[in-house]
């Protein structure tokens, strides 16, 4: 894991009008550097010391040390956003797993999607996954100390061995039972996610991990068993394949039969299958109920049954007359998703019976890396344009916001919807993955 670089304190990103940041004069770009005397290495430590309700901040302003002070009434937020870390200040992963996505990419990407981040700070604050390989007893005496709860971690495999050649070899080896002990022990709860492999990490090392961590609970709360993702751009990497429709039902419901005795015996399912599983495998999604609370939405566990009861429950306000917004007149969309999402879709769409809006799903094809990925948020610009070109479109496409770099607005390809649009001839727009944007912008609203 390499080391953060020696810049001390954090970046002021934005600060909200009228906040007690503003009105003590606090401005974007300032380097907080210590708080009430305090030194700050990161985001985390100025979390952990700005809790008070009088904070005295020594800052660097255009090169100069200087001094305020922020006043604020007790649960009164500070009213400041902070730079995330720069790439040179982030701890990347020394593992070269073997079904790493970042290794299956095609050259001549830009950079930023080439960085492997293994850092604990942005497993605390973004839900990132790390594998605690490489992990040194100053940052875990600090998990501890600050208690930086919940962590997200990438076991795999509990057996030594196995893990090991799964994370490529690495030249630490380190067992992962006895840190996630420790840190269970100091009252850290954490997720664990499983990528399976066919014919390496499944069968009886699926069962032995998944009751490894059980013994764990509730201190590893949540385990995610995801499907390996392959891409066409696998040079020189070790041989893998994709999980089959079949192995995906069977996983589908020998993972049921755990949940069951898991239910029973800690209160809790624990082992939940990603939502790609059980579309692989055309098998119903389970009810809301099933996912506990969704706490592994970001790991596409229940996102599909989310989003279905969420739309329905959009699709009956709509019926009843409560859903505002406009009305489309002859308005034909069509909407871009990936080819494993697209059954599911078409089937919510005919929901939505509105007088004058015919929608078409094209599901479009990753010819890009490679049609093992099937899912929306990996579609490329190029591919989109590829497969539409010839196509009568309608009115407007809509292309989902996922597959776009936040901020950015790009597509992994680097082209934009404004790209798209000019080459096919038609209005293109990103919509947002939550079901009343989704109707809205249909709707024209």
């Amino acid at each position: 894991m390499s080391r953060p670089s020696s810049a001390d304190g954090v970046v002021v990103a934005q600060v909200r009008r009228g906040s007690p940041a503003a009105e003590a004069g606090l401005l974007l770009g300032d380097r907080i550097v210590a708080i009430n005397g305090t030194p700050l290495r990161d985001v985390i430590d100025f979390h952990f010391q700005a809790g008070e309700e009088m904070l005295r901040l020594s800052l660097v302003r255009a090169g100069t040390l200087q001094s305020m002070t922020i006043r604020r009434q007790s649960g009164v937020k500070l009213g400041l956003e902070l730079a995330p870390p720069r790439p040179g200040e982030i701890s990347t992963c020394a593992n070269k797993c073997v079904f790493c996505f970042i290794h299956q990419l095609p050259r001549g990407m830009r950079k930023s999607l080439y960085v492997k981040d293994d850092d604990y700070r942005l497993s605390f604050l973004h839900g990132n996954y790390i594998t605690l390989t490489d992990l040194e007893e100053e940052a875990l005496a600090r998990i501890e100390g600050q208690r930086l709860s919940p962590l997200y971690v990438s076991v795999h495999a509990t057996d030594q061995e196995l893990r090991h050649r799964l994370l490529g070899q690495p030249r630490v080896k380190r067992e992962i039972l006895p840190i996630l002990e420790r840190l269970v022990k100091a009252g850290i709860v954490m997720h664990a996610q499983i990528v399976l492999c066919p014919e390496w990490n499944d069968g009886p090392h699926l069962e032995r991990t998944v009751r490894d961590l059980a013994g764990l609970y509730p201190g590893v709360a949540t385990v995610a068993v995801v499907p390996v993702g392959l891409t066409r751009h696998r040079e020189r990497l070790p041989q893998l394949r994709s999980v089959t429709a079949e192995e995906a039902r069977t996983l589908v419901q020998v993972i049921a039969t755990w949940q069951r005795e898991f239910k029973e015996r800690l209160g809790s399912r624990f082992v939940f299958a990603a939502d790609e599983l059980y579309l692989l495998g055309r098998v119903e999604i389970p009810p809301a109920r099933h996912y506990e609370g969704f706490p592994l939405l970001e790991d596409g566990v229940g996102l599909v049954r989310r989003f279905s009861d969420g739309w329905e429950r959009v699709v009956r306000r709509l019926r009843s007359g409560r859903t505002r917004g406009a009305r489309p007149q002859d308005r034909r969309i069509s909407v871009v998703t990936g080819e494993m999402f697209a059954p599911r879709l078409s089937l919510l769409l005919e929901q939505l019976r509105v007088e004058g809006l015919t929608v078409e799903v094209i599901p479009v094809a990753n010819d890009f890396f490679g049609r093992a990925i099937g899912v929306a948020g990996l579609l490329t610009g190029q591919d989109i344009l590829a497969q539409l070109g010839a196509r009568s479109l309608g009115d407007v496409v809509l292309v989902p916001a996922v597959a776009l770099k936040d901020g950015d607005g790009v597509f992994l390809d680097d082209l934009t919807p404004a790209d798209l649009a000019t080459h096919l001839g038609v209005r293109v727009k990103a919509v947002n993955p939550t079901p009343r944007a989704f109707v809205r912008t249909l709707l024209g609203a």
